[in-house]
């Protein structure tokens, strides 16, 4: 569904992504892992083309994306969390995900669907409340929720646990394995709380210092190797 070959990025004369190459397949959860300041919020934000890519190709089901601007490659199905969450803190939680359907055509109805409802059924209760009320818990439920009634063949969330209570992860642990489980969807998931990327994901790749230092699947996540990289 998505693949990376060969991307070099820079802030200035800092060389910030250093011929990054990887793939994530539909179906899949791939993590991508590293500590802070290694470049994988760059990463994601050359994917989605909120920064643009120095050399090197990113495809998206066949099409080289590179050079789109980040609303046409929404419109190809890229959805994207942001760490933060960037909910609309005025507008109320339904108008919020109503929000993620911009992509659509004026022409097409705009409502919820029922299975927005059954993923965070706790939003179904706070349709009418400011995103702003909500708790980082719930705020980030709904970000998730905005970008999913995009309809996405591909999603990227950006530590989605982070600043979340441990009642709130399990239930975004549980719609990633519900999305999973669809297997028309491709995710790429950016997280530091390693054993919550441990339980999600199929593939693996680390960063440090913008490089792809290593990769691999599943039962390779857990090796010494990868757990000195992402030590503090």
């Amino acid at each position: 569904m998505l693949e990376v070959t060969q991307i070099d990025q820079y802030y200035g004369s800092s060389h910030t992504l250093r011929r990054v190459s990887m793939n994530v397949q539909s179906g899949e959860c791939m993590a991508l892992l590293g500590r802070n300041g290694v470049g994988k919020t760059t990463l994601l934000r050359c994917l989605t083309g909120v920064l643009p890519v120095a050399s090197g190709h990113i495809h998206f089901d066949g099409v080289d994306i590179s050079k789109l601007p980040p609303h046409q490659r929404a419109a190809l199905g890229i959805a994207y969390v942001p760490q933060g969450r960037d909910i609309f803190a005025r507008l109320t939680v339904e108008e919020n995900i109503l929000m993620g359907m911009a992509r659509f055509p004026a022409s097409k109805a705009r409502h919820i669907k029922e299975e927005v409802h059954e993923l965070f059924p706790v939003l179904k209760t706070m349709l009418a409340r400011r995103g702003g009320d909500l708790s980082g818990g719930q705020q980030q439920q709904l970000a998730i929720a905005r970008a999913l009634v995009a309809e996405p063949r591909l999603i990227i969330l950006d530590e989605p646990t982070e600043g979340i209570q441990p009642s709130i992860i399990k239930d975004i642990g549980r719609v990633i394995q519900m999305l999973k489980a669809r297997g028309n969807i491709a995710i790429l998931l950016c997280e530091q709380y390693f054993d919550f990327a441990h339980e999600l994901a199929d593939r693996f790749v680390v960063l440090n210092r913008g490089e792809v230092v290593t990769q691999g699947t599943h039962a390779d996540m857990g090796s010494e190797e990868v757990r000195r990289l992402l030590a503090v």
